[in-house]
């Protein structure tokens, strides 16, 4: 019975963590040579994984520096990031279902 209740506390905060966080990987561009990975509170468009990116990608159907950039902006001003960790290469292409866009 002990083991079903700690899978039962387990999978309760992984379904609040799932449903309350995002992972936002910001890839090298001009502004930010290295990069960088933030772990933020979820805003309402944004995915468990996700970049600028996808972003873009999910509202115009495409990508550009200006798109990037207030995407950007918008995610600063509009959550709280939580912990910033450095450019993880394999979560954006996770973000991006597997797509590079030109930095």
């Amino acid at each position: 019975m002990r083991k079903f209740a700690w899978a039962c506390v387990i999978f309760v905060v992984v379904g609040i963590i799932y449903s309350q966080i995002t992972v936002f990987v910001v890839p090298p561009i001009g502004a930010l040579p290295e990069g960088r990975t933030a772990i933020m509170l979820r805003l309402n468009k944004t995915n468990f994984i996700d970049s600028p990116d996808a972003m873009c990608e999910r509202i115009q159907g495409g990508v550009s520096l200006l798109c990037r950039g207030m995407i950007m902006g918008a995610v600063v001003k509009n959550t709280t990031i939580l912990l910033r960790l450095p450019y993880m290469d394999g979560l954006y292409l996770v973000s991006t279902g597997g797509k590079r866009y030109d930095r």
